[in-house]
């Protein structure tokens, strides 16, 4: 069981992992803490926006809308590669998902399908949004996709754990597609390769 990592600990750990990184308002209490629990965490996951603009999409990441009150993640990679911290602790990204999943992730094997929408994501996974409008058409530019490697190594690396514990939105929660536009396996290949250095 890990719990999660200070805010000064996980911005130290990104910046440790060459990330550039905007602060945005006062991202370290901004969270959904009130509802449920944080930690213990054992994994990072992925999205995508569906969104265009990098102000709008950092805006509405913090923000949240009606139906889903922000932060809707801890950071926003914007095609530009920087991460945006929009919030730490829980955030409304995960939501339920699948168990057994879960313990795949806790026991760093291979992921089983994911067909349950039963245990609580926000708990337990830090959540990246990458900003990309997710119809498999619009472009993830190298910088962006290099920032998603290091942001999930940076937390990899400061637990101690593999890629294993890098996944997708789209394997958490039954009928989610995100991220759309690389796959997971290829992801967690460069996790692997940059935790070696």
């Amino acid at each position: 069981m890990a719990p999660p990592m200070s805010a000064s600990g996980f911005l130290d750990a990104l910046l440790a992992e060459g990330v550039t990184v905007v602060e945005v308002g006062d991202w370290r209490h901004h969270n959904r803490n009130h509802k449920g629990p944080w930690g213990p965490v054992h994994g990072v996951m992925i999205h995508h926006t569906v969104t265009q603009g990098s102000a709008r999409t950092v805006e509405l990441c913090r923000d949240g809308h009606a139906d889903l009150p922000g932060p809707l993640c801890h950071g926003v990679i914007t095609k530009d590669g920087t991460v945006h911290l929009v919030g730490y602790g829980r955030a409304n990204h995960a939501g339920l998902g699948d168990d057994e999943v879960l313990r795949a992730v806790i026991a760093e094997k291979g992921l089983p399908p994911d067909n349950e929408a039963n245990t609580d994501g926000n708990r337990h996974f830090y959540g990246f949004e990458c900003e990309n409008l997710g119809n498999g058409k619009d472009p993830w530019p190298e910088e962006q996709l290099d920032a998603i490697e290091r942001v999930a190594a940076a937390v990899c690396r400061r637990h101690g754990w593999t890629e294993r514990s890098v996944i997708g939105h789209r394997e958490w929660q039954p009928g989610k597609v995100d991220p759309r536009g690389f796959t997971m396996a290829w992801l967690r290949e460069r996790v692997r390769e940059r935790l070696k250095g």
